[in-house]
């Protein structure tokens, strides 16, 4: 099964470059059953690895601007930074539901953002690409929370800040990503959130998809094929949401329980 869903993620960030954390932390959590920790941990060396495959496809054919790219990062990282701290903050009470339910917000949302409307207009984007660092901020904090978000809305502020072509846009975008999945990673491994031997089965399926996604890029109609990505991280982010709002009505009730039965002990012994 580890096997069938890094191939089938890889394949779909070297076709779209989107959808690495938002289908790996999901799938981990959902199918494999890691803890939330460990699924974002995981998620971001394996997207980082699928990222760092693809990206020499979109260096020879110079579809990366290293302008764009640098003020991407020069906001996000100081996020990616901060999401990390949050998330390691919560989840120390490991399979914290909180966190489960705050990433299936996030996922959600950040999907979403695929069915905005996109309006490309070079003079706004030659006027207000400065803005690009303080937008990219957020992507940054829920990049480290969650390990998605890079793809979807970095795509998003590309499109609507920068003069790019969609194809320059989407080569900048998956190396923006890549960045970020390094530091992030770099980071979960430090924490020891990282479950080696699933990421070895991951990185097994993964590297054929990505090499095939890379390779029929440009044959298969990429918009198309994020509009359904999009919709499965969707459901996915919604699922992780249920399962949370579950745990944390059991929590509670379960903690209700415990509650009334020392109050009826106090009472028993008095």
């Amino acid at each position: 099964m580890n096997f069938l869903i890094g191939f089938f993620i890889a394949a779909v960030v070297g076709l779209t470059g989107i959808g690495g954390g938002s289908f790996t932390v999901p799938a981990l959590m959902l199918v494999v059953g890691l803890t939330a920790g460990e699924a974002v941990g995981t998620a971001f060396l394996f997207a980082g690895a699928m990222r760092l495959i693809a990206a020499p496809f979109y260096l020879l054919a110079k579809q990366i601007h290293s302008r764009y790219l640098y003020l991407l990062l020069l906001g996000a990282v100081p996020g990616l930074l901060v999401g990390t701290w949050g998330l390691r903050l919560l989840n120390r009470d490991a399979g914290n539901p909180l966190v489960t339910v705050i990433l299936g917000i996030f996922l959600a949302a950040s999907s979403s953002i695929t069915f905005v409307r996109r309006v490309q207009n070079r003079g706004f984007a030659r006027k207000n690409h400065y803005w690009l660092p303080w937008l990219a901020l957020p992507i940054g904090v829920e990049s480290g929370f969650s390990s998605a978000g890079a793809g979807a809305l970095g795509t998003v502020l590309l499109l609507n800040y920068s003069e790019m072509t969609p194809s320059q846009v989407v080569g900048t975008d998956l190396l923006f990503g890549l960045v970020l999945a390094v530091i992030g990673g770099a980071f979960h491994w430090t924490f020891g959130s990282i479950n080696s031997p699933v990421l070895i089965e991951l990185l097994v399926g993964g590297v054929p998809g990505v090499i095939a996604g890379c390779l029929l890029a440009r044959r298969v109609p990429a918009n198309k094929l994020r509009t359904a990505v999009a919709m499965v991280a969707i459901f996915a982010g919604l699922q992780l949401l249920w399962t949370g709002t579950r745990a944390l009505a059991a929590r509670h009730t379960a903690k209700a329980v415990r509650v009334t039965m020392q109050v009826d002990t106090g009472n028993a012994r008095r």
